[in-house]
């Protein structure tokens, strides 16, 4: 109803209105205390660590800082800390080079060589800055390459001479013909906005963006520059953290190199519903699905763009969103523009679930149920472990691992039971790697943690035994193969190549949906299999069986599921002693 129809109206509901106003005011407050409460939740279980901001009808109604900013000096995260951004720097890439096309300096479906003559563009059609934005050009991705964070990633580049890094790469598919997420492309578009302009990205990115939008907390980030308040980016191991691994940001550039606020991108996210910085068609253009990106989310020029679950309920809304993870930091900004809600996470300790905490968010924005974050019983158990030694430890274990309220990852567990092997508690390390064995014991990796545990105690046999049982379960496994060579023993019956006949493999290309917007795609190239997961480097896979195949690059396999029929109709991948199940979508 609206309350300003008539004066007579305003009169008649008048007492009911102050009644109206207290409801939604208390519902508000409970939201907001409910959104504290979640998110406060994430931090104490070491799942979050950083800047938050909820905003509904276009209005902040919570935002905060969690935990730290710097460990070292204990200085803690506000909402004005200035966090890495990661791959959300794409979105305002894709801006500036719609600016330049706006302005009639840049034709989006002109070769890219009528920009930058000296890049290689041998393909047909043409690699377009279409391409580029939508990530169909084919380029390939830099930060896939084999050692690149080891032997590249450290070093300072310019533009040009970066570009050397891929240009004669040969491209991975015809520029246009699928999705394949490329940072190389976003790479050479920042070197298109500075050729175009004659001015820096930098430069660009401030006059065209930050300055009109007031945005006074972000920028280019540059390692020596000083800048106030700056986090740290930290990576978690075990119920501890370390200082994250140094990147130079004239790698990263156009496709990465930004930081922000999560109040400077609540002005970015206003901005984004007027004009101020491009016309109404080419908005239009910022925001349209152009390709099939996984699942039913469709990448637009710097977005993913697609429907996206509340809570735990069946309903879904339309979001426009991206996600971004730099060393020590991981990031996220989705947008709701049917109910102007937007969620900005800014998380300065890496790989947290920032996808399902904003699914949660929206569940208490929509009045629905939704996930509570777990402990991790491994943690817990470490801290016992540390307190009160190993044998307390395992018995805390046991009394929790079936617990509902802890999650029990293999990860975790691993990495807790080299920690102790690096403090030469081999003994202690033994027991954890064997508790991690009970617990997943489709797992390969843990046999073969255990079997590294045996052998550096002396128990010979016993390795073997645990090392022939990771490479049976994963022929792939090198390390399992060199450690057994390493103790005499003849490999040759555990490493037996299988040949699957063509026509089988042929049946088991497709896509896969192992999870809302995450897909794997099998390809097919001769005998060799390959898979892709959204927003991942393609791998190939390798056939134990006819239906079982593992991966050589990461601890994992891929098994093949008929339908009664005899069809493929799905797969299921194991890893990290976790099993997911993907449907084969039509083509």
């Amino acid at each position: 109803m609206n309350l300003h129809q008539t004066d007579f109206k305003k009169i008649m509901i008048l007492g009911g209105l102050f009644l109206f106003t207290a409801i939604q005011l208390t519902f508000g407050q409970s939201k907001v205390q409910e959104l504290d409460k979640l998110l406060q939740l994430y931090h104490e279980y070491g799942k979050f660590n950083g800047s938050a901001l909820v905003a509904e009808q276009g209005k902040v109604i919570y935002k905060n800082g969690l935990g730290m900013a710097n460990m070292e000096w204990d200085i803690e995260n506000q909402t004005n800390t200035k966090h890495r951004l990661g791959s959300i720097t794409k979105q305002f890439t894709a801006m500036l080079i719609l600016q330049l096309a706006e302005e009639g300096k840049l034709d989006l479906n002109a070769p890219v060589s009528d920009y930058l003559p000296d890049y290689p563009n041998d393909s047909d059609p043409k690699i377009t800055t279409h391409h580029l934005l939508t990530h169909t050009s084919g380029i390939p991705n830099y930060t896939a390459f084999p050692g690149f964070f080891k032997d590249e990633s450290r070093d300072p580049y310019s533009p040009d001479d970066f570009i050397k890094k891929f240009e004669d790469k040969e491209l991975e598919f015809t520029p246009g013909e699928r999705f394949n997420y490329s940072n190389s492309g976003y790479f050479l578009l920042g070197v298109i906005i500075e050729k175009v302009s004659g001015k820096s990205y930098e430069e660009m990115l401030q006059e065209k963006i930050f300055t009109p939008l007031n945005m006074t907390g972000s920028g280019y980030d540059h390692h020596d520059e000083i800048l106030k308040n700056r986090a740290t980016g930290y990576e978690k191991q075990g119920r501890n953290y370390i200082n994250s691994r140094y990147i130079d940001m004239t790698i990263p550039y156009a496709a990465g190199s930004l930081y922000s606020t999560v109040e400077d991108l609540y002005l970015w996210d206003q901005a984004l519903y007027t004009n101020k910085l491009l016309s109404k068609e080419y908005m239009e253009l910022y925001f349209k699905p152009y390709v099939k990106a996984f699942g039913e989310t469709h990448y637009a020029y710097g977005w993913g763009v697609g429907y996206d679950r509340i809570g735990n309920s069946k309903d879904s809304v339309y979001t426009i969103s991206h996600g971004g993870g730099i060393n020590g930091f991981n990031t996220i900004i989705s947008r709701s523009p049917s109910d102007k809600t937007l969620v900005v996470l800014l998380n300065n300790t890496g790989g947290a679930p920032l996808s399902q905490m904003t699914r949660s968010i929206r569940g208490v924005l929509k009045g629905t149920t939704y996930d509570l974050p777990k402990k991790s019983a491994a943690y817990e158990m470490q801290g016992v472990i540390e307190d009160e030694g190993i044998d307390a430890g395992v018995d805390r274990f046991n009394k929790i691992k079936d617990d509902k309220t802890y999650d029990l990852d293999e990860n975790e567990m691993n990495q807790i039971g080299y920690q102790l092997m690096g403090k030469e508690m081999v003994e202690e390390a033994s027991k954890v790697f064997k508790l991690n064995m009970d617990a997943f014991p489709e797992s390969f990796n843990v046999y073969d943690s255990y079997a590294e545990a045996q052998m550096k105690l002396g128990n010979n046999e016993e390795a073997i035994e645990y090392y022939k049982k990771s490479v049976e379960m994963n022929p792939g496994n090198q390390n399992g193969i060199d450690m057994l060579k390493k103790l005499g023993v003849d490999i040759a019956d555990e490493t037996e190549e299988v040949v699957v006949p063509d026509e089988i493999l042929e049946s088991y290309v497709g896509k896969y949906e192992l999870s809302p917007g995450f897909v794997l795609t099998i390809t097919k190239e001769g005998s060799q299999l390959s898979g892709q997961a959204t927003g991942q480097p393609k791998v190939d896979i390798f056939p134990k069986s006819e239906t079982l195949f593992y991966l050589k690059v990461v601890m994992a396999q891929i098994e093949f599921n008929k339908s009664d029929n005899g069809k493929i109709e799905s797969l299921t991948l194991y890893q990290n002693g976790q099993e997911m199940t993907g449907k084969r979508l039509a083509d």
